[in-house]
C-alpha cells in the first residue's frame, strides 16, 4: 500500500482530493518527456579538490556528486529522521506549529521573501516544504522538543553547508580568474537557507510531479537527499536520471553563478520525478550573493540578487513560471 494511503490525514487537503486523480500528470506547459537511463554525473572530492574537475563539472554539467565533504554521516542521517518526523504530523499540526521564522509550504517550491507560499502560479507541484533561513534560526524559542531538536540538527548542518559553499566557490573563483573584491560580493554565508521536502509516492494509476523543471536563482544549491531518487536533468536535449547514492552531496550550478560567470558555468535546469510508491525527501541548501551586491557581466545588464528575485517573483504571479536570467539579457527585448 502506498505511504500516503496509510498517511492521509499528514497531506494537505488538496493533495488527498487529487491523489490519483489524472490531471497530476497532465501538467499544463509540461509534457511528460521519457527520461533516459541513470547517468553518471562527475565526482568532485572536496578533500582533494581538483580544479580541472569542478571546471569541468561547471561547464559541462551544471551540477557533481560532492564526496569526502566532511559531515557526518550520523547528522546527515538524523536530518532525515527528524525531517520524516515533522511531516508525519497532521497537516493542521504543521501549520500550527511550523511558523517564524520557519515556514510551512505546499504545492509550489516558489516563496515570497518572508517564506510564504507564492500562490498564482498555474501548476501544483507534488510537494510540501519547511523553509529555514539559517541567520534566523537562533530567533527560534520554543520549549517543544521535536522543534529544538531539529533547530539544533539544523544549525550544525548549517555550518557545514557554509564551509563547503565558501570552499567550492573560492575555487571556482579562482578558476574564473575573478579578482578578491569582486569575488567576495558574490557570495553571503548569512544569505543562506535551508529547505525541507517532502514527495508524496507517485500517484495510484499516474507518475507524479513532484517539482516541475526550473533552474535554481542562487549561486549554490547543495541538496541531500535519501534512496527513494526522482532527480532529473536536462542535458544535451534530453532528461537524465540522477540515481541516489548514500552520503553523498550533489551540487547545482544556479542562476547567480552562471551570471557572475558570464555564462561559462551552467545553471542547470532539473525536476523531480516521483515514480516509487513512497515518499521521498531531501534537505537543500541555498546560498546567495551579498544583499546589494550587483552582479556585472559580459552578458547581463548589471543587477543585484533583490532584482533577479522581484522580477522571479513578478513572473511568477503573471505568468505562473519563472523565466529567470533571460529578463536580464543585454540582446534581450526591452
Amino acid at each position: 500500500m502506498p505511504e500516503m494511503s496509510k498517511n492521509l490525514e499528514s497531506y494537505p487537503p488538496v493533495f488527498r482530493q487529487l491523489n490519483g486523480a489524472p490531471q497530476i500528470a497532465e501538467m499544463k506547459n509540461y509534457s511528460m518527456e521519457d527520461t533516459q537511463d541513470s547517468v553518471p554525473i562527475p565526482l568532485v572530492d572536496l578533500q582533494c579538490l581538483s580544479l580541472d574537475k569542478l571546471e569541468d563539472a561547471c561547464k559541462d554539467w551544471g551540477l557533481f556528486r560532492l564526496v569526502d565533504h566532511g559531515i557526518p554521516p550520523s547528522l546527515l542521517s538524523k536530518l532525515q529522521d527528524h525531517a520524516k518526523m515533522l511531516f508525519s504530523l497532521s497537516f493542521e499540526s504543521k501549520q500550527a506549529l511550523l511558523t517564524s521564522p520557519m515556514s510551512y509550504f505546499w504545492g509550489t517550491p516558489a516563496l515570497t521573501p518572508s517564506g510564504a507560499a507564492l500562490r498564482g502560479a498555474l501548476n501544483i507541484n507534488w510537494l510540501e516544504g519547511l523553509n529555514v533561513p539559517l541567520s534566523q534560526l537562533p530567533q527560534l524559542q520554543t520549549e517543544d522538543p521535536r522543534l529544538d531538536g531539529f533547530r539544533r540538527l539544523l544549525e550544525e548542518y548549517g555550518r557545514h553547508l557554509s564551509r563547503i559553499a565558501t570552499t567550492l566557490f573560492e575555487a571556482m573563483a579562482k578558476n574564473l580568474n575573478l579578482g578578491p573584491k569582486q569575488s567576495e560580493s558574490k557570495l553571503d554565508e548569512s544569505t543562506g537557507f535551508i529547505r525541507v521536502y517532502r514527495y508524496p509516492p507517485g500517484s495510484l494509476a499516474n507518475e507524479a510531479w513532484g517539482m516541475i523543471a526550473h533552474t535554481d536563482s542562487s549561486v549554490l544549491s547543495i541538496v541531500n537527499e535519501d534512496q527513494v531518487g526522482g532527480l532529473e536533468i536536462f542535458k544535451d536535449n534530453k532528461w537524465l536520471l540522477v540515481n541516489p547514492i548514500p552520503n553523498t552531496l550533489i551540487v547545482h550550478i544556479g542562476d547567480m553563478m552562471q551570471a557572475i560567470s558570464d555564462d561559462e558555468y551552467i545553471s542547470v535546469k532539473h525536476r523531480v520525478r516521483v515514480k516509487k510508491q513512497e515518499e521521498r525527501f531531501s534537505i537543500c541548501y541555498f546560498v546567495f550573493p551579498a544583499e546589494g551586491s550587483v552582479i556585472h557581466s559580459s552578458k547581463y545588464k548589471p543587477f543585484t540578487y533583490t532584482d533577479f528575485q522581484e522580477q522571479v517573483q513578478k513572473d511568477t504571479k503573471t505568468l505562473g513560471y519563472k523565466v529567470g536570467l533571460q529578463r536580464f539579457k543585454l540582446d534581450a527585448d526591452a
